[in-house]
């Protein structure tokens, strides 16, 4: 026959027993969940390192293509250069222009920059393509030319 002291004795033991696995549980719930937030972590940091190079890339496509509009696109490659470091503190991104187009009097030139930078998992690029009018008139005479070309340009998404 058991006795009522008995019986406590017991009850306790598996109360201690049943409160060890829940804290085993716990523990295991714990270590999982923090891995995984940990991982995410690791992966939102690298897409933000991502998106600010990229931001970067297309600041400095976009400073090269602002120079080549205001000296006039139709001899740019002849007077300036048209590849090369970026300037300081973008050393480690590179540009290249590119001009087709602009045969006769009012053809707009296509002009395109590509910025190449060399990110941890290899190297990456952006290209910016637009069509530029060249500069008609002397700067002397003319600070703001019309550049508008002769026909329409049609634009497709």
């Amino acid at each position: 026959m058991v006795t009522p002291r008995q019986s406590a004795g017991a009850c306790a033991s598996r109360l201690r027993s049943f409160a060890l696995v829940d804290c085993i549980v716990a523990t295991v719930m714990l270590g999982v969940s923090l891995s995984v937030i940990i991982g995410l972590a690791g992966r939102a940091i690298s897409e933000q390192s991502k998106g600010e190079h990229l931001q970067t890339a297309a600041m400095l496509a976009d400073e090269q293509l602002h120079l080549v509009l205001s000296r006039g696109p139709d001899d740019y490659a002849r007077r300036f250069a048209v590849d090369g470091a970026c300037d300081a503190p973008f050393t480690n991104y590179t540009y290249k222009l590119a001009f087709s187009g602009g045969a006769s009097v009012g053809d707009p030139y296509q002009v395109a920059c590509t910025v190449t930078w060399n990110a941890g998992d290899g190297e990456r690029s952006v290209t910016i393509d637009t069509l530029m009018a060249a500069r008609t008139g002397l700067a002397d005479t003319q600070p703001d030319p019309i550049r508008t070309p002769q026909t329409s340009i049609i634009r497709t998404p």
